[in-house]
């Protein structure tokens, strides 16, 4: 495991290094060409350089061994400097994951090394035009090449769609149809019968390289089917969707930083009507307060999971799905309000909130859309719900009221209204079976997703106030700012639950409105707003270093 004092070194030599060579003007620069700096990645990938993916490799082959906090501190600190160089480093990452979770040791010794020692660059080839998010579905072949009766090996056919780096890395981990069932094979550049298509004309991350695949009759030999065995492809994809899904969720979560870090230092210098906007709150309070409202419920889930993840829970494939929702999408609330908080000048190619907007897009759609994650929260969450007879969220509420009791200014007790709403939406809709509606299974997602965060932020901004914090953890926030936007998202997601779940389950067929609202406990929800309006004033008096208005707030 990477020590804090070598995950801040590498942060910062990061840092210095995206200073020195990838400004702002460079960047925008890139992005007009459509290009992606080879150069720069291969710096950052080369052991002797940065090495970023040192971090992500077990030390056995010549890495550092970082677990997922450290992929969620990089991951966030590259999307910060650029989200399409982000993704064609991190790509590598994510094209090795096959081998990590489901290699021979041979393999692994092999692959590995090689990245490490060489900095070569791989690609993860999944996806085809006609399989988006069903890997189920994949197209692609490896038909046994047999000699005396004994698998020697493959002839791949196929295509592969949308490929991070697919016209750049030296390697891809290709997933294909044995006779047995999907399973991972690894591909060298330069294979005969292997080509690249050009690089896709994309509406953001025009600094990574994206490109389609072909496979014509390619051969490879048996030592490339990964693990040595057929038909494990779905399940060493399964075993790494929420380790992955984190590193997207990171992805979000610094790109919409990236943004409202412009948009901050921006409104403290534009003067409208005789003085800045950071003054006014028709300003901070629809555009800046909230989405960092929801952008730091987004991290406190990540830090959460990944801590989880590190500590050998496995691999938290839906707390990794509700990290990707609530970040990716709170990235581009925060983008597309970033262009708004610098009006015209937003709106232009010249100013990198516009470019920070395009990128950012690209996170609700890779590694799984946000419809998928929906759907993945709210099926799993739905069968504990029903193995529980309904108590799943009630439990979890009374935890956090032990929490709000113990510690009553973190926003426990909002998260737990948020939460028992949310255990009566469920009931109500397993009573009158409104989940044979497949949009109230998206929507019970988001509400999961929001409830759930609630939780996550609450105890977040507690552990803080008990110096208990990670110590890999973020602090741009002190306890009792944590404490104030936790408590501006508890109440946010309280009433989120409890008027759309009364919205969808009314919409739905349950006719007994009156009964819905009490069993919601709407009317708490709606005395929990109390207070509101001055959270928000002391989280804009912290973000523009407003001391004087901050401390008495607090006193």
């Amino acid at each position: 495991m990477i020590s804090a004092k070598t995950l801040k070194l590498s942060l910062k030599s990061l840092r210095e290094f995206a200073k020195k060579r990838l400004p702002d003007q460079e960047l925008l620069a890139l992005d007009a060409r459509d290009e992606c700096p080879l150069e720069i990645v291969r710096h950052m990938c080369s052991p002797d350089k940065l090495g970023i993916q040192l971090l992500f490799i077990p030390e056995e082959f010549g890495g550092f061994g970082g677990g997922a906090f450290d992929v969620y501190c990089v991951c966030e600190e590259m999307a910060r400097i650029d989200l399409g160089i982000a993704t064609a480093v991190l790509a590598t990452f994510l094209g090795s994951d096959p081998i990590t979770v489901g290699a021979t040791p041979e393999q692994k010794k092999l692959w590995l090394s090689r990245i490490a020692e060489e900095g070569l660059l791989f690609a993860y080839g999944a996806t085809e035009p006609d399989a988006g998010s069903d890997l189920a579905a994949l197209q692609t072949t490896a038909d046994r090449v047999e000699e005396d009766g004994r698998v020697v090996g493959y002839r791949i056919n196929g295509s592969k769609q949308w490929i991070s780096n697919g016209g750049i890395a030296g390697a891809y981990s290709v997933l294909a149809n044995t006779p047995a069932g999907p399973s991972w094979f690894i591909v060298e550049r330069g294979a005969q019968g292997f080509t690249n298509g050009k690089p896709e004309d994309k509406h953001g991350i025009r600094t990574s390289n994206t490109a389609a695949l072909s496979f014509a009759d390619v051969y490879v030999d048996a030592g490339r089917l990964v693990g040595g065995v057929e038909g494990q492809g779905l399940l060493q994809a399964q075993a790494v969707f929420g380790y992955t899904r984190l590193m997207v969720a990171a992805f979000g979560l610094g790109a919409g930083w990236a943004a409202l870090d412009r948009a901050i230092p921006y409104s403290a210098k534009r003067i409208q009507a005789g003085s800045p906007l950071s003054e006014k709150q028709g300003y901070t309070h629809k555009l800046i307060v909230p989405n960092i409202a929801r952008l730091e419920a987004g991290r406190a889930c990540i830090e959460e999971t990944a801590e989880r993840i590190d500590a050998g829970e496995g691999s938290l494939n839906t707390e990794g799905a509700i990290a990707k929702y609530m970040s990716t999408e709170a990235g581009n609330a925060a983008a597309e309000a970033s262009i708004q908080a610098l009006g015209g000048y937003g709106y232009t190619h010249e100013y990198m909130v516009e470019k920070i907007s395009r990128d950012v897009r690209i996170t609700t759609i890779y590694e799984g859309t946000s419809e998928i994650m929906e759907m993945t929260i709210s099926r799993d969450r739905w069968q504990l719900h029903l193995k529980t007879r309904g108590q799943h969220y009630h439990d979890r509420a009374r935890e956090f009221e032990a929490l709000d009791a113990r510690r009553p200014n973190v926003g426990a007790g909002y998260a737990a209204l948020a939460l028992h709403a949310l255990a009566e939406v469920m009931e109500r809709a397993r009573v009158a079976r409104l989940t044979r509606h497949q949009h109230i299974l998206l929507r019970l997602g988001e509400w999961i997703a929001y409830a759930e965060c609630a939780g996550s932020l609450a105890r977040r901004a507690a552990r803080l106030s008990e110096g208990k914090l990670n110590e890999k953890a973020n602090l741009r926030f002190d306890a009792a700012a944590l404490a104030a936007i936790s408590r501006i998202f508890a109440r946010e997601a309280a009433l989120k639950v409890a008027q759309e779940g009364l919205r969808w389950t009314i919409g739905a067929g349950d006719g007994d409105v009156a009964a819905c609202e009490a069993a919601l406990s709407l009317s708490a929800i709606h005395r929990a707003q109390a207070g509101l309006l001055a959270d928000m004033d002391f989280v804009a008096d912290v973000l523009y270093g407003r001391a004087g208005k901050a401390a008495a707030h607090v006193a």
